[in-house]
């Protein structure tokens, strides 16, 4: 399988390292910043052996699914960098589009999905989770590393996880990892713009909350050990999600694991 960045990320300069299997593209992607990688480098494979999401969850990407991680480095505090992975959610978003729209005018096919995105990290297409985001930064020399790592089932789906899982050859779509690679590395640059080192913050949530899963719905969020329900309100400054409870109280909550509907309609425990 043959990566190559697509034209609006060359023209930025952005650069790439493919390779036929690794154990995490986001830990690399740390490594080499240790080592003094400032980036903008994009580190790829279709075959990732030991990834991992958030809460150091097991992300394995058998051969034929994606795992792409940008590492650069930004001068922007925690927090601020914190909110990239808003970016990071539209940029994968548009770039499933765009090769959903391609196969369709190719083929004449008829996979037509939705692809919307799940507070804090995911997308989802019909309703199930097609792609997870996992951002790390890392204050090394007094410059923030930052590692956003995109992994994306394009052939296959894990079965038994928490959160129902599909793939891009499930919804028709049979489009490969390195078409949907090209297309995602000029969106990042799109959306990286708009983001500017969090100065367009504003319109990011903006963007994301117009393609948001649930906005309007009743959720419930395990988050502390607690589970906190209500209606999925808005997203705030910060990309805290705000639900807003039956007493009338808005609750920002800044981590957890969402699930549509009560408590107790969702299966959340």
């Amino acid at each position: 399988m043959v990566f190559a960045l697509g034209p609006r990320a060359r023209a930025q300069n952005y650069r790439l390292e493919a390779f036929d299997s690794i154990g995490s593209t986001n830990a690399e992607a740390l490594e080499r910043a240790r080592a003094g990688e400032r980036g903008p480098l994009w580190l790829v494979t279709d075959q990732q052996t030991a990834g991992r999401g958030r809460r150091q969850r097991a992300w394995i990407s058998p051969r034929g699914n994606l795992a792409a991680t940008i590492v650069e480095t930004i001068d922007v505090q925690p927090p601020v960098a914190a909110t990239l992975g808003f970016a990071a959610g539209l940029a994968l978003e548009a770039a499933l589009q765009a090769i959903s729209l391609e196969y369709r005018m190719r083929s004449g096919g008829t996979a037509n999905s939705t692809f919307l995105l799940k507070w804090p990290n995911d997308v989802l297409a019909s309703g199930e989770k097609l792609s997870g985001i996992l951002l790390e930064a890392e204050t090394i020399g007094g410059n923030l590393a930052v590692a956003v790592g995109m992994g994306t089932n394009v052939v296959s789906a894990p079965e038994g996880t928490p959160y129902p899982a599909t793939s891009l050859a499930a919804l028709g779509i049979t489009a490969g990892a390195e078409d949907l690679f090209m297309a995602l590395s000029d969106s990042w640059v799109e959306y990286r713009g708009v983001w500017e080192n969090g100065k367009g913050f504003p319109d990011i949530r903006r963007l994301w909350l117009e393609r948001a899963a649930g906005l309007g719905e009743p959720v419930s969020v395990q988050s502390g050990g607690a589970s906190v329900e209500g209606i999925f309100e808005t997203i705030d400054d910060t990309g805290c999600l705000i639900i807003a409870g039956h007493d009338g109280k808005r609750t920002p909550i800044a981590a957890g694991d969402v699930h549509f509907g009560s408590a107790k309609s969702s299966g959340a425990a």
